[in-house]
């Protein structure tokens, strides 16, 4: 999933204050798609946080009937500078990109998708998918890779498991396990299972800042209190974690964490950048690349390529705003 809003623009959303050195965050509802959007909600970026480690862009989604909704329909559409992380709790999405890969999102199972200097890519709920509920996640690449070429990985983590617990590491190392998927900055995110009155504790590395966002349940972490679709946040500095399912309900959260980027970015629509005039430049391209599609013998972009046998147009880059776009870090 991406960000297809028609006018994407910031929106101010303060953090709750929480425990010592946590953060609650409160998800915005964004419709995908048209009238019969599936809706989502989106708890990262936000104006009080742009980035966790190097996670830039947290979308929660479902449980969703695709038989009313309609689901997951997103034509083919650009990315730079970033790395997509698909998780899915059920249903199934058929991803495609211009690097040529065509595989299927299924649960339990991360799909890695590296823009790098710049890819196209679509994702369509299946037919045989009646409920859809999961995540995307973006990672904003560090300056030093974010010119790599685009590639695309998969990868079925096996779970971990102790009393009352389980956990499937989808990127980096945690608990004992480790993820292959490559990642260019020290980053890790994992799906826990919780059941009822288990507390689970994890070593954390004190160089990583944390999120930890609920799926249907409240949960406790850190010793905060945390609702559905929140996301809670830890500073640097923590030697543990602490993640804590209520007597009558089993969790499901999904782990976040890494070091501080250090780096600033411009982040608009589909983009991520380090300037106004770099994320002018790539709505130019793409734009450019639709052109070329839709009338051959016109100038080919460079940047970008179509994504190979996709029945879907694609889809255009929405009007810059008026003004210049304002850095996060």
């Amino acid at each position: 999933m991406s960000n297809v809003e028609s006018a994407p623009a910031e929106v101010e959303c303060a953090a709750r204050p929480a425990g010592p050195g946590v953060e609650i965050h409160v998800p915005r509802d964004v419709p995908l798609g048209g009238p019969r959007a599936m809706p989502v909600r989106r708890t990262l970026p936000q104006r009080s946080r742009s980035l966790i480690g190097a996670w830039c862009f947290v979308d929660h989604y479902g449980p969703d009937d695709v038989a009313r909704t309609g689901g997951m329909v997103v034509p083919p559409h650009p990315h730079t500078g970033l790395q997509t992380v698909s998780w899915l709790f059920t249903g199934e999405i058929e991803h495609r990109d211009s690097s040529g890969a065509h595989a299927m999102v299924r649960p339990g199972e991360v799909n890695l998708m590296t823009a790098g200097r710049g890819i196209a890519h679509s994702e369509v709920s299946t037919p045989a998918t009646g409920i859809l509920h999961g995540v995307q996640l973006w990672i904003a690449l560090p300056d030093r890779a974010r010119g790599t070429e685009p590639r695309f990985e998969h990868y079925a983590p096996e779970p971990v498991t102790g009393p009352g617990w389980q956990l499937r590491v989808f990127v980096g190392d945690l608990a004992g396990s480790s993820s292959p998927v490559r990642m260019h900055s020290p980053i890790v995110g994992a799906e826990l299972l919780l059941e009822p009155g288990t507390t689970l504790e994890l070593e954390a590395d004190p160089r990583f800042e944390y999120g930890v966002l609920a799926d249907g349940t409240d949960l406790e972490f850190q010793g905060t209190a945390v609702a559905p679709g929140e996301l809670a946040y830890r500073a640097p500095g923590a030697a543990a974690l602490r993640i804590t399912a209520p007597p009558g309900s089993p969790v499901r959260a999904v782990l976040i964490g890494g070091e501080p980027l250090g780096e600033t970015i411009v982040m608009w629509w589909n983009f991520i950048g380090r300037s106004h005039e770099e994320i002018v430049q790539y709505r130019r391209d793409w734009q450019q690349h639709i052109g070329a599609e839709a009338h051959p013998g016109a100038e080919p972009a460079t940047r970008f390529s179509a994504v190979p046998n996709d029945p879907l147009p694609p889809l255009p880059a929405p009007v810059l705003p008026g003004v210049r776009l304002r850095p996060r870090s």
